[in-house]
């Protein structure tokens, strides 16, 4: 079991999650943290599929780019294109997993060592300082806080993962519908696999939604 929280430390974070995520004038500014995990996805799958990483950048207007350089097609490109927009929402759910396994100072700690490995590849002053910003915000909570805050803190960031997870693929679907999205993912997708980009959006919406449910699942009985 977590450590002895308060009603109001169990439900608090949810409830903040929500705001920032449901939130259009909050929204603007929290997305940069989903941004940091939806390149992160991109780049690990790269390198995990033997690709050679060359940079990423994160954007003030919450876009991002990884670059990788290797086959321009086959099933390792598929798989780097696919991973941006689950992502956040498989990390969300790794960290309802560690939540509820009462390793909470580990997932901690495995988001720092995450965040200090991405800076090394990031190309931009701007995303420097969000990835900076990031990690200085995840080792502090983790070095001064107490528990019972770790605790609250490690929700917190479950739940934006899992709800912020989602709000990005409806964004793309509406971009899309008035052609302002020509490359996205979900665009790349299709030109590479012939398979329409509404098909992967689906796809997107399956897994994000799916990992909600999930991930949702394990964390209310708290």
């Amino acid at each position: 079991m977590l450590v002895a929280m308060s009603t109001l430390t169990k439900w608090a974070p949810a409830v903040l999650a929500l705001v920032l995520v449901a939130s259009p004038g909050v929204w603007r500014y929290s997305r940069h943290v989903i941004t940091i995990a939806h390149e992160a996805g991109h780049a690990l799958v790269a390198l995990l599929t033997g690709r050679r990483l060359e940079g990423i950048k994160l954007n003030s207007d919450t876009s991002g780019v990884t670059v990788s350089r290797g086959r321009p097609t086959g099933f390792a490109v598929v798989l780097m294109y696919f991973a941006g927009y689950v992502t956040p929402s498989l990390l969300g759910l790794g960290a309802a997993v560690l939540v509820t396994s009462d390793q909470v100072r580990p997932l901690l700690w495995a988001t720092v060592g995450l965040l200090v490995g991405m800076l090394v590849m990031i190309r931009n002053a701007f995303g420097v300082l969000s990835v900076v910003v990031t990690g200085a915000i995840m080792f502090a909570v983790s070095w001064y806080a107490t528990a019972e805050w770790q605790a609250a803190f490690a929700l917190f960031v479950t739940w934006f993962l899992l709800l912020g997870g989602v709000r990005p693929v409806g964004e793309l679907q509406r971009r899309r519908t008035r052609g302002l999205a020509r490359q996205s993912d979900a665009d790349q997708l299709a030109r590479i696999t012939r398979v329409p980009g509404l098909v992967w959006v689906l796809l997107f919406v399956v897994v994000t939604v799916g990992t909600l449910v999930v991930g949702g699942r394990l964390l209310l009985p708290l």
